[in-house]
């Protein structure tokens, strides 16, 4: 079914509570009210859904099957390339929501055909879960001191999804992993991430975070961390990618994590060229499509401003100074941020 490792996991997710509560209460979840909304029901799956006895936890990798050997040389050397429109490798391909959720539906119906009706719900990224922690607790991995879930025969670059079940599964007595159990000293990740955003080994502040700033976040970008954004457009994998770990990941055998023509050689004023219509039918099943048009361009306009700085070009400038009289404000406030790296001070 295109899963590569499936855990059980128990429901009793107390300890993980006190933590959970430091992050909240010192504000690292930024603008995502609904961390906050659901508070320790994240924790508690039986209050999620009612009757939950046990989670079937399950990991699927999304390396695309024709990633080359040298993908996280090929990575970086995107990412060197001003010019170049850097999209996170997770959202290549299709919407890992509407994998996921279809193969787990599918797998909770098999059980369901092998042992009689069980009262089941079905999550990938789509509610209060805990999915790391019921990862590491199902056996499937450990916590990365970047807060990611980590295998030792796969690295990171893989989606977790759940389904809560109300029977009562057996539990693999020596299953569970610890918490950076096989990270030790490393300290790869928190030196890689370009706007320290792993404030301390398994803390992240979201609100520094390149991933949460160019998906979550709705409004302006702190003109502080823009440089460092550089250009990545959607989301960020530089702390997964330092990793030493991510030289064992996975190549999917799904066609569905395949890299989609736009993600894979594009470039900034390539893309900055497509109007709303453009972006609505070349993000189509693609993840990248719910940050809306909006949030796109502001991610473009500030990628082409750090480009324009690095390399001078003047087609960026001509580009982003014909964009600005018809910028709704938000957008046209970037553009200005841009045009400003383009001039000497």
């Amino acid at each position: 079914m295109g899963f590569s490792q499936i855990g059980i996991a128990d429901v009793d997710l107390s300890s993980a509570e006190p933590g959970l509560l430091r992050w909240l209460e010192a504000g690292f979840h930024g603008s995502m009210a609904y961390m906050a909304a659901h508070g320790l029901k994240r924790a508690r799956p039986a209050e999620l859904r009612p009757g939950t006895v046990r989670i079937i936890s399950a990991r699927m990798d999304y390396l695309p099957r024709a990633a080359p050997d040298g993908w996280l040389q090929a990575e970086s050397a995107a990412l060197a390339d001003p010019h170049r429109a850097v999209v996170s490798l997770y959202a290549r391909g299709r919407d890992y929501h509407k994998v996921l959720r279809a193969r787990l539906q599918s797998l909770a119906d098999r059980l369901a055909a092998a042992v009689g009706p069980l009262g089941h719900r079905v999550f990938t990224d789509s509610a209060p879960v805990l999915e790391v922690e019921i990862a590491s607790r199902a056996g499937l991995g450990w916590r990365g001191k970047h807060t990611l879930s980590l295998s030792r025969e796969a690295g990171s670059m893989y989606f977790l999804g759940e389904i809560f079940v109300d029977l009562a599964l057996p539990l693999d007595p020596d299953g569970a992993f610890d918490d950076g159990a096989h990270c030790g000293t490393c300290r790869a990740c928190l030196d890689a991430c370009p706007t320290q955003a792993i404030v301390a080994p398994y803390r992240l502040d979201a609100r520094r975070c390149i991933s949460y700033l160019t998906i979550e976040h709705e409004g302006a970008i702190d003109p502080a961390l823009r440089p460092a954004m550089g250009n990545r457009i959607y989301g960020c994998d530089d702390c997964q990618t330092a990793c030493p770990w991510n030289k064992y990941a996975q190549r999917s055998p799904l066609a569905d994590f395949d890299v989609r023509a736009p993600w894979a050689q594009s470039t900034l004023l390539q893309l900055w060229a497509w109007d709303e219509a453009a972006f609505l039918r070349r993000t189509e099943g693609s993840a990248i499509r719910r940050i809306g048009f909006m949030r796109w361009r502001r991610n473009l306009a500030v990628a082409l401003g750090n480009a324009a700085r690095e390399s001078g070009d003047p087609a960026i400038v001509q580009a982003l100074g014909e964009a600005l009289p018809s910028a709704p404000p938000l957008v046209a406030e970037h553009i200005e941020w841009a045009l400003a790296q383009c001039t000497p001070s």
